[in-house]
C-alpha cells in the first residue's frame, strides 16, 4: 500500500483524502492548525458560532460526489437546505432585489426594474450556459499535464469559443443596460476576489449557476461539510495530526518527493499533495531553487494576487429581519471595486451579512442571531495600508456607522454581544495565504487554465497540489474540483508507473 502524505487539512486536503484512501491509499494528513477545515473553519463564542470563510454553498452535486465517490449516501453525511430567496441585494437608494432559482419569481423581480432588460437577462442566460458548458468540459474538469495538452487544434478552438476577452462587467453590458441589474449580475466575480471589471467574462457564469442550480444551505454552517469529510475520511483509515506545521517538502537529487519534515521530524512517504496555498509552499516548503522550476521568489512577487477580506463577526442579543445572504451596494459600484486593487481601503465599501441563524438557531443561543460582514479589501502585496489595532478599530467603527443607516440595522452597535476581527493579516498568519489574498491567485486571463499553476508538479516527481492557487481556481466547489484533478493525477501516474514496472 502506498502512502501519501497531505500537507493541510483544507478543503481540498480532506477531499483528496478521502478519495485517496477510497482507492486503496495510506494516507495521513498534516494539519498546522488546532483544528480541521482551513479556511472551511469554524469557532464558538459564548454560543454563536461562526464559520471564518466561505459561507454560499453553490453546485452541491460537486459537494455531494466527494461522498459518492467513495461509495456513500451523501444525506448521511451533510443535510442541504434550499434557499429562496437566494440572496438580497439592497442597493444604496434603498431599494431591493431578491435573487431567487425561481425563473418566474426572478422574471418579476427583473420587471421591476426593466422590462427590456428582463429580456436581456434572458438571452445572458442562454449565452452563459453555453460558454459554461465549453467551461466545464474541456477547461474547469481537465488538468493540463503538458503544452500540447492546451496548445493544440481542438483545445484552442473551444478557448475562442469562451470569448474571455472582454471583461466580465462589459460582457453583462451587452445584454443588460440597466445599472443595478447589472451590479446584480456582477457582484459575484469577487467570491473569487475578481474585479468584474478586469477579471474574464467567464466568470459571469456564476449568476447563471445561482438561478439554474440554486442557492443551498449545509445543516450546522459550511463547517459541517469539513466535518463530514473528517468523519468519511477517519471511516476510511485515513490519520490526521493536528497542530503541526509542516517545514519542508522533502525532495532527492532525482527530483523525487520522499516525504515532510515536520517540526525537525522526518515522515516519509511515495507521495506527497499539497493543500496548503501555492505561493506559500514554493516560496516555504520547496526549499531548492532547482526544484521551484519558473516558481522562484521574484516570479511569485510578480503574481497577481486577489483582493482580501475584513472580517467582522457580531453575535447579537436580539433577532434581524435580514436574508441568511444579504449584499449592500455602495453609491459608486466602480470605484468601490477599483480601490479594491490600487491598494486603497475602499472609502464607502459595499458589504455582505451573511446571517445563517436565520434559518439554524443552533448556529446561535436562542433568540438571538449571528452577523457575519464581509468587507473585501486590498491584499497585502506591496501594500501601505496598516492593519493595526488602531487602524483596524477606525475602520471597523466605520462600517458599523455604515450599517446603521440602513433600517434594519440602526441599532446594531447597541446589541453586540460578542466580537471579533478578521483582517488580511490574519488570513496570511493563520492559514499561511500568501499576501492575505482571501481567495489565492487572482483567475486573470494569464493565471487561468493552462497558465494557472497546475495539480501536477512539472519539476518534482511524486509531488502534487490542490487548492484555491492552483487549477482550476478559487470556490468551494472548483477547489474540490481541484482534489479530484490532483488525485485523478496521482492515479495516472501512479497507473504509468506500476505499468512501466
Amino acid at each position: 500500500m502506498k502512502k501519501v502524505n497531505i500537507i493541510g487539512a483544507g478543503t481540498a486536503g480532506l477531499a483528496a483524502g478521502i478519495r485517496l484512501a477510497s482507492a486503496g491509499y495510506d494516507v495521513t494528513i498534516f494539519e498546522k492548525n488546532e483544528k480541521i477545515g482551513g479556511r472551511m473553519y469554524q469557532f464558538d463564542l459564548e454560543g454563536y458560532k461562526f464559520d471564518v470563510g466561505p459561507t454560499i454553498v453553490m453546485m452541491k452535486d460537486i459537494y455531494e460526489d466527494v461522498f459518492r465517490s467513495s461509495g456513500v449516501d451523501p444525506k448521511d453525511y451533510i443535510s442541504f437546505e434550499r434557499l429562496d430567496p437566494m440572496f438580497r441585494l439592497v442597493f444604496p437608494d434603498k431599494s431591493v432585489l431578491n435573487g431567487t432559482s425561481d425563473l418566474v419569481a426572478m422574471t418579476e423581480e427583473h420587471e421591476r426594474f426593466s422590462e427590456k432588460d428582463t429580456q436581456g437577462y434572458l438571452a445572458y442566460l442562454a449565452d452563459v450556459y453555453k460558454r459554461y458548458v465549453i467551461a466545464k468540459n474541456h477547461f474547469i474538469e481537465k488538468s493540463f499535464r503538458k503544452k500540447t495538452d492546451f496548445y493544440n487544434p481542438a483545445t484552442l478552438y473551444q478557448a475562442l469559443k469562451l470569448r474571455t476577452f472582454s471583461n466580465a462587467y462589459d460582457s453583462i453590458g451587452s445584454f443588460v443596460k440597466n445599472e443595478k441589474l447589472r451590479q446584480a449580475l456582477a457582484f459575484q466575480t469577487l467570491y473569487i476576489g475578481v474585479s468584474p471589471f478586469s477579471g474574464p467574462s467567464i466568470y459571469t457564469i456564476i449568476p447563471m449557476i445561482e438561478l439554474l442550480y440554486g442557492v443551498f444551505y449545509i445543516k450546522g454552517g459550511m463547517y459541517a461539510m469539513a466535518k463530514a469529510m473528517e468523519r468519511r475520511f477517519l471511516e476510511l483509515g485515513g490519520k490526521i495530526k493536528l497542530n503541526q506545521s509542516v517545514e519542508e517538502i522533502l525532495i532527492d537529487n532525482k527530483k523525487q518527493a520522499y516525504g515532510i519534515r515536520v517540526n525537525g521530524e522526518n515522515h516519509l512517504s511515495d507521495i506527497v499533495l499539497s493543500n496548503a496555498d501555492f505561493p506559500y509552499a514554493m516560496n516555504n516548503l520547496v526549499k531548492e531553487k532547482r526544484n521551484k522550476g519558473k516558481y522562484t521568489p521574484k516570479k511569485i512577487d510578480k503574481m497577481s494576487y486577489s483582493s482580501s477580506s475584513l472580517m467582522i463577526y457580531l453575535g447579537m442579543d436580539k433577532k434581524y429581519d435580514v436574508s441568511v445572504h444579504n449584499i449592500y451596494f455602495t453609491d459608486d459600484f466602480k470605484k468601490n471595486i477599483t480601490q479594491l486593487f490600487t491598494d486603497t481601503k475602499p472609502t464607502y465599501p459595499s458589504f455582505y451579512v451573511y446571517s445563517p441563524s436565520q434559518i439554524d438557531q443552533d448556529m446561535a443561543p436562542e433568540g438571538k442571531d449571528i452577523l457575519y460582514i464581509l468587507v473585501p479589501v486590498p491584499n497585502l502585496h506591496h501594500t501601505e495600508q496598516s492593519w493595526d489595532n488602531k487602524a483596524t478599530q477606525v475602520y471597523v467603527d466605520k462600517i458599523l456607522d455604515l450599517m446603521t443607516t440602513y433600517d434594519e440595522f440602526k441599532d446594531v452597535k447597541e446589541h453586540i454581544k460578542v466580537k471579533k476581527v478578521f483582517t488580511p493579516l490574519d488570513f496570511k498568519d493563520t492559514f499561511n495565504l500568501a499576501q492575505g489574498a482571501t481567495f489565492g491567485l487572482r483567475p486573470t486571463l494569464l493565471q487561468s487554465n493552462y497558465f494557472r499553476p497546475q495539480t501536477k508538479s512539472r519539476y518534482v516527481k511524486g509531488l502534487y497540489f490542490a487548492g484555491s492557487s492552483n487549477h482550476p481556481g478559487a470556490g468551494v466547489p472548483i477547489v474540490l474540483t481541484s482534489a479530484k484533478l490532483a488525485v485523478s493525477d496521482i492515479l495516472k501516474d501512479d497507473s504509468h508507473d506500476t505499468n512501466k514496472k
